[in-house]
């Protein structure tokens, strides 16, 4: 497994974390590292570009069994180039341009076009969500309550 410090080969198990990162990336910074890579990508075919309603998973900590919250609107992209190999990006919302982004950004990663390029970009943008997620959980932590039991 990866950290924010490193990225996975290409492929494998490490390649979910890979998207988790750009899904939640800083969208003008991803659509521009994306406008970088594609001129070196060539003719792309594009499989889906489309918003929908994903169901989100949660997990009851206390039974430990899975239930659906509710839905979430998502824009999601799929693309193919003309190696054969396939690009996948869903992002929160509907920014179809942002989900394209991804879809490039996986594509050339797994092509290795541009791959120094997208490991520095992926490697800052994991820092920066660490630190916000860091800083998030020390707002919510802020909160708690003590109670005493009797």
């Amino acid at each position: 497994m990866f950290d924010q410090n490193s990225l996975p080969p290409a492929g494998g198990d490490d390649h979910a974390r890979l998207l988790a990162t750009l899904a939640r990336a800083d969208a003008a910074a991803l659509k521009a590292l994306a406008e970088g890579l594609l001129p070196r990508l060539g003719e792309v075919e594009v499989l889906a570009s489309r918003t929908g309603l994903v169901m989100l998973p949660m997990r009851d900590t206390v039974k430990g069994t899975d239930f659906h919250l509710g839905e979430v609107l998502v824009a999601e992209a799929h693309l193919r180039l003309t190696s054969g190999t396939e690009g996948y990006g869903m992002v929160i919302g509907r920014d179809l341009e942002r989900a394209m982004a991804m879809a490039l950004t996986d594509a050339a990663y797994a092509e290795d076009v541009g791959r120094p390029e997208i490991e520095r970009f992926v490697t800052a943008e994991a820092a920066r969500q660490a630190a916000g997620d860091r800083d998030t959980l020390r707002a919510v932590e802020a909160t708690r309550v003590e109670m005493e039991t009797f």
